[in-house]
């Protein structure tokens, strides 16, 4: 992509990014449809329970560095090469430790079956963890095209593995060995494909200038993944599988929805702000409109699939599954502006605020640790709603250090993505009375969709809004490519 300007980088890297997001919520949603029709709501409890460990582990084994190599613009081969065999050891000797630990994993929850269930589950990211640098460098030099093509044929190839096991009769391994098998062949993927390799000259000397920055993004990254899990754990600990399998499910489909939008900022929001960094009007003005796309196509998408959470569910996954409905629309709100959030902490982190970085994450994890332990006598759906209302009042903390940063007012914010929620609401207050007197679920999901997107689409253009003749923009300077 040389010579090629920011602007048009990063048009290919969000039309790629959005390509490659679009087949994976597609393929994930077939594949998970089927799985979760197939498969028992404890077999996916037994695999939630072990994500607060994998995720741990995983953020053990980059430690943050690969996050520093982002951030340097002048990164050599040493860098890599310093920071693939830091890695790569630390990721063994995760393993080797947590494959010891796991009968006391099993002790915890009381499920013995997890004591494999476990050892399998973490050599993925031991795997992953040696293609970390492999990703960085496919990430930093906006190789954003090969980089949906590896995430494509991974979930292809492990959904496949999934449902053959499925089918087998395997229980909670169809899901498990799903995992594994997408993590590792895309890891080995990107190791392949990256145009860099490491060496055998071994040389940690280059750690000693990343870590700074580093082991405040390690710890940042490890209460990130406690945020995330926390319910996990809590509900493993206290409830039992079945109570974490309908929570997994629930926060599985929002997750599906917001990755969706998320995933195209997260393939090219860095390398962006790290070139238009020093002109401080750049950078607000690229904040400001990839914070309209984001409320575009964010807020509509998540507060539908709130919206036809019940419809969707029944007919997708059976009935079953209803208790994970609530729960889908509580964290739909969360999914909505999620994309906020993103492009919040990716401006400090190319400013170089990894201490900052650290303190919200740390500030965030305490406010919905705190709401969750306090609402958990409540039940699991208060639980949701308050983690949910402490995630939207961090925001506020995030905000008011890009404001310092870049300039940005909280009222560009609320004028950026404000219409969008006003437009959203009204168009779904319209589509519910107008359905109310549907009966079959079928036709009442169909009526509740394409309504709900030809009124919202009518409604912003009528509005004059500028995103849309961006986003066309954006499409046709994609076919010159």
């Amino acid at each position: 992509m040389e010579g090629e300007t920011l602007k048009q980088k990063t048009a290919k890297g969000l039309f790629w990014g959005g390509i490659s997001n679009g087949v994976q919520q597609v393929l994930s949603a077939l594949f998970g449809i089927y799985l979760a029709r197939t498969l028992s709501v404890e077999d996916y409890g037994l695999i939630g329970m072990l994500a607060i460990f994998s995720g741990v582990a995983g953020t053990i084994i980059n430690s943050g560095f690969t996050v520093a190599l982002t951030n340097k613009i002048d990164a050599t081969h040493k860098d890599y090469n310093a920071v693939f065999w830091f890695t790569f050891f630390v990721g063994l000797s995760c393993y080797v430790v947590l494959y010891f630990v796991a009968p006391l994993i099993a002790m915890f929850y009381d499920c013995p079956e997890l004591t494999i269930l476990s050892r399998v589950m973490f050599v993925s990211f031991f795997v992953n963890g040696c293609a970390a640098v492999s990703y960085t460098v496919l990430f930093k030099k906006l190789m954003v095209k090969q980089q949906a093509q590896i995430d494509i044929t991974s979930m292809l190839l492990s959904g496949i593995v999934g449902i053959t096991l499925a089918i087998k009769g395997y229980a909670y391994w169809a899901l498990a060995w799903q995992n594994v098998i997408f993590i590792c062949s895309g890891a080995l993927l990107r190791f392949w494909v990256a145009p860099w390799k490491p060496s055998f000259n071994i040389n940690f000397v280059p750690l000693k200038e990343m870590f700074s920055f580093s082991v405040k993004m390690f710890f940042t990254n490890i209460f990130q993944q406690i945020n995330n899990n926390i319910f996990s754990v809590l509900l493993g600990r206290f409830f039992n599988a079945t109570q974490v399998g309908y929570f997994t499910q629930g926060q599985k489909w929002a997750v599906m929805g917001s990755q969706s939008i998320w995933g195209m900022f997260s393939s090219v929001t860095q390398p962006v702000f790290v070139e238009a960094q020093g002109n401080r009007q750049r950078e607000l003005n690229v904040f400001r409109k990839m914070s309209r796309f984001g409320a575009f196509v964010s807020i509509p998408v998540m507060f539908g699939l709130a919206f036809v959470a019940k419809e969707f569910i029944c007919i997708t996954l059976g009935e079953k599954w209803l208790p994970s409905v609530v729960i889908l629309q509580i964290l739909c709100v969360w999914g909505s502006f999620l994309f906020l959030q993103i492009l919040y902490t990716q401006v400090l982190i190319v400013h170089g605020h990894s201490d900052i970085y650290l303190k919200g994450n740390i500030f965030q994890g305490v406010l919905q640790l705190l709401s969750v332990v306090i609402a958990f006598h409540w039940g699991i759906l208060v639980m949701v709603g308050v983690y949910v209302l402490a995630f939207l009042i961090s925001l506020f903390f995030w905000h008011f250090y890009v404001h310092k940063d870049i300039g940005l007012k909280v009222e560009m914010v609320i004028q950026d993505i404000g219409s969008y929620l006003f437009v959203t609401l009204i168009s779904f207050s319209f589509v519910y009375f107008l359905s109310l007197g549907i009966s079959n679920i079928y036709w009442l999901l169909c009526v509740k969709v394409f309504l709900s997107v030809f009124i919202y689409l009518c409604l912003v253009y009528l509005l004059g809004a500028k995103i849309i003749r961006e986003s066309i923009l954006l499409i046709k300077n994609k076919l010159k490519y």
